[in-house]
């Protein structure tokens, strides 16, 4: 029943400090060490989600800026989706954008481009070490754009979403993956577009797949796959929007190892602090 896994990261998969913990780990890698296919499904960048699976230790299939780009494992890419050039030069223009504190950042193939200094943002990076190449993001010539990201307050994003719809309505794919990033690729990218990819490459069946998310770049992922499970920690605009989901423990208590134990009846391998072994 159970024969594939697709996990999103942040509020996932990973801990409140954005963090693999041991048990989470541990759980994952005994079920690759089974055979079983492991799908890592994030917004993150392909450069940043490299260095978390290699810290993971698993040969995984990285779907990443929220399905824009798709490696196998042994990195080697076999699906990409970019934003018109024209759409990324305009989607750094300061009329756009909207007020002067929403931090504007470009996924290029091979790196993050980000408008000026945010120390705070490497926080999010401390397991890959992937950090940003600051610079004047209006003279990017717009190629090979993966996504682009606003970071800022709700309010200010909202803002920005606002001037989004106004001038590219539904050409673009304009998602949360947290209140406060606003995240923008072309129209034909999802998570859940990317992840019939790689199951169709797997010859795996979407009734087979396992998914855990918690936001709202997550709602294709979990309507794609037949066992989708949504944290307790998610995103309450995502418990409403799928209500149906059946929700799972929070990431900060590894709520996807707990969730996979009892699904894949992994028993007394290994018990995270706190807990008693199966």
């Amino acid at each position: 029943m159970y024969s594939v896994i697709a996990t999103d990261l942040d509020g996932t998969l990973l801990n409140s400090d954005h963090q693999l913990d041991p048990f989470t780990a541990e759980t994952v890698r005994t079920l690759a060490a089974r055979g079983v296919p492991i799908i890592i499904a994030t917004g993150r960048h392909y450069c940043d989600v490299a260095g978390i699976r290699d810290l993971l230790g698993v040969d995984a299939y990285l779907i990443t800026s929220n399905g824009a780009r798709v490696h196998a494992p042994g990195d080697e890419r076999i699906y990409s989706r970019d934003l018109d050039p024209a759409a990324v030069r305009r989607l750094v223009q300061p009329d756009l954008v909207g007020d002067s504190r929403v931090i504007v950042n470009l996924f290029a193939d091979d790196a993050w481009l980000i408008d000026r200094h945010a120390p705070e943002l490497l926080v999010f990076h401390q397991d890959s070490g992937f950090k940003y190449e600051v610079m004047d993001l209006r003279e990017h010539d717009g190629q090979n754009i993966a996504k682009v990201l606003y970071i800022g307050e709700p309010a200010d994003l909202k803002k920005t979403a606002a001037n989004l719809e106004r001038e590219f309505g539904d050409a673009l794919y304009v998602t949360y993956s947290l209140p406060d990033c606003l995240e923008v690729m072309t129209s034909d990218v999802s998570k859940g577009r990317a992840l019939r990819f790689v199951l169709e490459r797997l010859n795996l069946e979407t009734a087979q797949c396992v998914a855990f998310g918690d936001n709202m770049n997550d709602i294709d992922l979990l309507e794609t796959a037949g066992h989708p499970f949504m944290m307790n920690n998610a995103n309450p605009d995502l418990i409403k929007r799928l209500p149906n989901v059946p929700r799972v423990g929070n990431n900060f208590e590894a709520g996807v190892a707990h969730q996979l134990r009892k699904l894949f009846e992994i028993r007394d391998e290994l018990a995270s602090p706190g807990q008693t072994p199966d």
